[in-house]
């Protein structure tokens, strides 16, 4: 516990420059104005700061990055409350309570609320992070091809069916379309060209900063402006700075918010949206004012943003310690690791561990930041979402095209985004999720050079695939999820476990 205290003063320490605080800031208000728009969310803001970054110094850089990422999930709950319309998909639940209390002439204090709520549920999940990420690191040392693999596969298919909670096999579908899409190019162990079809680009494989623009700007952009434009609620707030006492009222919210959001957001590739609705579920479930909730609540609202704001260090856990994102802005910002120099995974905490309570500290900064300017800011606001989509929509477009190309000096991965800007609008209107695709197409070049080495290792024999501890544990697992997803299964578990309740009753 010391030696942890001693290294996150060394972390802050570290951060000692007049740079930091001004890029703490401002990336953090653009964060947040980007997450209150509806149209542009958390992945679309770090997607294309990444491209921005790319010539900074790596620990600058990443702080940017961390910044924008938190501001621009808490951000999204501006919208949520003013208009009923989630800023970003993390913020959904929290429009269930804070536009019924906005309605009610308490906007101000309903985005007071949520600024506590968030920053909060953040110091919980950085918390987290600091305590349980060497632990995992030293854990996922254990992990050897085999297991990586299997991770894989289940991080894949745990996406597939938590971010499509009524139709998994859309989820699922949409993941495995992403592993496809990561096939693309060379492989990684002889360089012979996949699916590149003669096409000199294609044999370099998909770039997954390109890839990622696209999917979640380019077909942001067009979801826009097929929809109609929302109308503010309030013009004007009434008080913003929370009360004391409302919020040491629902700590057992917040404490148990946190802790679900963070557990949650560990998760490969389930992300904010899911840590929100599960830890308003469960607030839900354990609060003595049930009836209240989706009816203007403060405790559900609380619950909303705690979960959603503490599954972004939570996102971070599984990205240090084993390279897999827990979230689609956390993929992008495993790209950026990578671009910058860091090489996150099991030998983190013996390469750089500092690196890690860099991280913490960067989380920490990011969360004075948005308590800071959510509750000075909270008006200003109000004339940035007045702003017109027709105006804003081409604005985002140049930096869709400029991001990409800044990159790699290449005008084919601006064509690659146009082409996955496109396949993800068909994909969302037909209710596919985006999470599962990005997360395939990241955990593409972990299964398959995981799954060529371990072949080479036995010489082609499958047993240790099925057979060592973990792995065993890894596949059953996903067996089972998959078994549970289909409907006929689901639903005689359900009457199994009914008959067994009344016999217990």
């Amino acid at each position: 516990m010391l030696d942890g205290l001693v290294q996150l003063t060394d972390a802050v320490a570290h951060f000692a420059a007049w740079s930091t605080p001004f890029n703490v800031l401002w990336a953090t208000l653009l964060g947040i104005v980007i997450g209150a728009l509806p149209g542009l969310t958390a992945t679309m803001g770090v997607a294309l700061m990444t491209t921005l970054t790319y010539r900074m110094a790596p620990d600058q850089a990443i702080l940017i990055l961390i910044c924008m990422y938190v501001g621009a999930i808490y951000g999204g709950s501006r919208s949520a409350i003013l208009l009923n319309i989630p800023g970003t998909p993390a913020n959904a639940a929290t429009s269930l309570d804070g536009h019924p209390l906005a309605q009610t002439g308490r906007a101000g204090y309903a985005m007071g609320l949520a600024t506590s709520a968030s920053a909060l549920g953040t110091i919980v999940g950085l918390l987290c992070l600091a305590v349980f990420a060497p632990m995992l690191a030293e854990f996922a040392l254990d992990f050897g091809s085999f297991e990586f693999f299997w991770l894989a596969v289940f991080g894949v298919v745990i996406s597939g069916q938590m971010t499509s909670l009524e139709d998994p096999l859309k989820g699922y579908i949409a993941g495995f379309l992403g592993l496809l899409v990561a096939m693309i190019g060379q492989e990684g162990i002889h360089a012979y060209a996949r699916f590149s079809f003669g096409v000199a680009d294609l044999t370099g494989g998909i770039g997954l900063i390109p890839a990622l623009v696209g999917a979640f700007g380019f077909a942001e952009i067009l979801t826009v402006m097929k929809n109609r434009r929302a109308e503010l609620t309030a013009s004007r707030v009434d008080r913003v700075l929370p009360r004391t006492a409302d919020l040491w009222r629902y700590k057992r919210t917040v404490g148990r918010s946190g802790l679900v959001g963070t557990f949650v957001g560990v998760i490969p590739g389930v992300g904010e949206d899911i840590g929100a609705w599960v830890s308003y579920a469960a607030a839900r479930r354990a609060s003595k004012e049930k009836d209240q909730f989706g009816k203007g609540s403060m405790e559900g609202l609380m619950a909303a943003e705690t979960g959603n704001s503490a599954a972004v260090p939570g996102a971070l856990i599984p990205v240090l310690t084993l390279a897999i994102p827990g979230s689609a802005p956390a993929a992008v910002l495993l790209a950026a690791m990578f671009i910058h120099g860091v090489r996150p995974g099991p030998l983190i905490m013996f390469e750089a561990p500092e690196f890690v309570f860099r991280v913490v500290a960067m989380l920490l900064f990011a969360t004075i930041a948005i308590t800071v300017l959510g509750l000075a800011i909270t008006r200003v606001l109000l004339l940035v979402l007045r702003v017109p989509r027709e105006k804003l929509m081409p604005v985002v477009f140049v930096l869709c095209v400029i991001g990409p190309y800044a990159i790699t000096n290449r005008l084919f991965d601006v064509y690659v985004m146009l082409v996955f800007g496109v396949i993800g609008f068909a994909l969302r209107e037909m209710k596919y999720p985006m999470a599962p695709l990005v997360l395939g197409i990241i955990l593409g070049d972990i299964l398959d050079k995981n799954l060529r080495r371990s072949l080479v290792l036995t010489d082609g024999d499958l047993g240790p695939f099925f057979l060592r501890p973990i792995s065993m544990v890894l596949w059953v697992t996903t067996a089972l999820i998959i078994l549970f997803s289909i409907p006929a299964v689901k639903s005689a578990a359900g009457r199994v476990a009914a008959r067994m309740r009344r016999k217990g009753g």
